[in-house]
Order: structure tokens, then sequence, then C-alpha cells
């Protein structure tokens, strides 16, 4: 294909290995880029490599593994992100998920908001220098249209003295955007953007792990309903590819068209970035 967008330019995709992540690098891959995936497991995540070289024609898609709920995962990936590839033009920020009940992850923290939120906070600061090197480059975060039910529960954050399933989700997609919010502040005049988005309620695997009664009882009902991963993956590779969105930021989107996000997630994203900094031991020399 002539004229592709992404000829030349590298995309990170974290969680590349199914559902939307997988169906983004597809696009991403299919756009000319070279795409480094990330999966937990490394040979899963081989097997989604080929099938993204496959479907996209692109043979240029890269494996990394990584639980990136540990900080230590996370500081590993980067480095070698960082040592792999003199360039980085954009980072999608896609893995994520739900888990019913209360988890702790090896550093300690309860694992939606770790995973959710935690490793996109410290990986997009490991990865910004590169990113501003290579300028103009992006960074995309994929949140939920569950963000408008979400409330930071700055007295507890962990949820260790009362855990919703549900409600840590909900928090943990609102963090998402108001990180987004507030790196695109920090990122001011660097010629780096940050977007997030909502994909849509999608059929995939999400809350496969640790599903609740209800959700289990609901999916096959909604399930004929939902979108597709390809459908769903659409606004993460258009706000990686776009044009139209060049030198846009600090925006949220929904089928990729700029929407205004809950009113929550316009308040207290400052504190919310120095408290996620503590927690990750993101000293602020290495910040933005």
């Amino acid at each position: 294909m002539a004229d592709l967008l992404l000829t030349g330019k590298t995309v990170l995709v974290t969680g590349g290995t199914g559902g939307i992540g997988k169906a983004t690098a597809i696009g991403l891959a299919a756009l000319g880029a070279r795409v480094p995936i990330t999966g937990r497991d490394r040979i899963r995540a081989e097997v989604a490599a080929a099938d993204i070289r496959a479907e996209s024609g692109n043979p240029s898609v890269d494996v990394f593994a990584a639980d990136l709920s540990s900080h230590a995962e996370v500081l590993r990936l980067a480095a070698e992100v960082l040592d792999d590839y003199p360039r980085l033009d954009v980072l999608v920020n896609n893995v994520g998920g739900f888990w019913a009940h209360r988890h702790v992850t090896a550093d300690g923290l309860e694992h939606t908001f770790a995973l959710n939120h935690l490793a996109p906070f410290l990986l997009t600061n490991l990865l910004l220098d590169r990113l501003k090197a290579d300028a103009p480059a992006r960074v995309v975060t994929v949140s939920s249209g569950a963000q408008a039910m979400g409330k930071m529960a700055f007295d507890d954050l962990q949820g260790a003295r009362a855990y919703s399933g549900q409600r840590a989700y909900n928090q943990s997609k609102l963090a998402n955007v108001m990180f987004t919010y507030e790196l695109a502040r920090r990122l001011e005049g660097t010629g780096v953007t940050a977007a997030v988005l909502h994909p849509g309620v999608v059929r995939t695997d999400f809350g496969a792990e640790d599903s609740s009664a209800m959700f289990k009882l609901m999916l096959p009902l909604v399930r004929p309903f939902m979108n597709t991963p390809t459908e769903g993956a659409a606004t993460s590779v258009y706000l990686a590819s776009s044009p139209e969105v060049e030198g846009v930021t600090g925006r949220y989107f929904t089928n990729s068209k700029a929407k205004t996000s809950s009113k929550a997630s316009y308040d207290a994203a400052a504190r919310l970035w120095h408290l996620s900094a503590d927690l990750v031991g993101l000293a602020a020399a290495q910040q933005i």
C-alpha cells in the first residue's frame, strides 16, 4: 500500500496480545508502523505477533514479555524499549483489566489500580525523553466510559477498607483521564500530545480471570450487541495516526470525536499525579 501514514514510525502498544490491543496493533501495522507489543506470557505474545504480521501484511511486529502490574517489570520493559528503538513516535497505553475481588501486586498495591493506572503512568514517564526527542509524538491512553461513574477515593485508593471490583475499575478509568489531562499540561510546548479515549463496549475476554456473578449472567445477553475488537480499536488507531489530531492534546475521545469527560476528571489531576509518583517511587527528577 502506498502513502502509509506510519511508515518509518515506531508505535508501542501495551497489552497487545488480544482484544482491543491486538486489533489496535493490526491497524497500526497495516499503516506501516513498526509495532512492538507487550504481553504477560511470551508464548502467547509471539502467537499474537504472528497473527498481527499475517493480518496486517507487515513483518515489523516485535514482542516484549512483561507483567505491567509490577513496577520492576515496567522499569525493565522501558529499559528494553529504549535499548532496542532509537526512536519512539507513539505510545499506546492499552493494557488493563477488571477483577471482581481484591488482589495485591508484588509491590503491595491493589491490582486494578496498579495495572490500569500506575503502569501507564510509570511507563509513560520513563519513555517521555525518547518521545520528546522524536517529537511530534503522541501518547494515547485507553480509558472507558466507566470514567463517568468513577470517583477518586483519595483516602482509600487501594480499596483496603472497602473493595468493589466495579468501583475499583471505574476509579482506575477516571484516573486514566486525569493522568492524560495533567500529562498534556506538563507537556505543553514539547511537541508531544496526550489523548485519552473510550473504545466502546467491546466483545473481548475482559474480566474473564475474575468475573463477578452478575457479569457472568449478563454477558451472554449483551454480547451480541457489543462492538468487535476492530471497532473498539478504531479510536486508538485514529489518535495514534491521523493528521487530523496532530497537535491536539488534553482531550477525551469517543468514536474518534472529542467529547467532554466527567466533571470529576477535571479536578485534582495534579494531586493524583503526585500520589502516583510516590506510589511508583518516581523521583521528581525523573518526572516531566
